[in-house]
């Protein structure tokens, strides 16, 4: 019976461990403020360029960054819907041409069974450039 209440008092100590360990983790909005803290926002802007050859895609809440390199990013605020694109989700978009655009639809879907998981319409994209 001792040894029973010795392993359960050792699984909470470390699970009170791995609590505080996520604890730490940056909320969407502060790993947000950290992506672009000593970047200048520009001029909102309806329509970018797609064929950035390096752009990664992220998410922090309801907005999707288009990283295209360390010193531009544009930041788009979404309606809400594809915030799985941070959990790994792909961001399906449907483009005529080489530009997405502001009020486009925007659908999240797990990579491997294919599933649609939300949708969301893109904002306007504010570039923030290091100087």
């Amino acid at each position: 019976m001792r040894r029973l209440a010795a392993v359960l008092l050792i699984a909470g100590v470390g699970l009170g461990a791995g609590g505080a360990a996520l604890a730490k983790r940056d909320t969407p909005e502060l790993a947000y403020q950290k992506l672009i803290a000593g970047k200048v926002a520009g001029k909102p802007q309806s329509c970018i360029d797609t064929r950035f050859r390096q752009a990664q895609l992220s998410a922090y809440g309801d907005k999707l960054i288009y990283r295209v390199s360390d010193k531009l990013v544009y930041v788009s605020q979404t309606t809400g819907g594809c915030g799985r694109v941070a959990q790994g989700d792909a961001l399906v978009t449907r483009q005529y041409q080489t530009r997405t655009c502001s009020g486009d639809i925007a659908t999240t879907v797990q990579p491997v069974p294919g599933i649609t998981t939300g949708s969301c319409a893109l904002g306007d994209f504010t570039p923030y450039t290091r100087p």
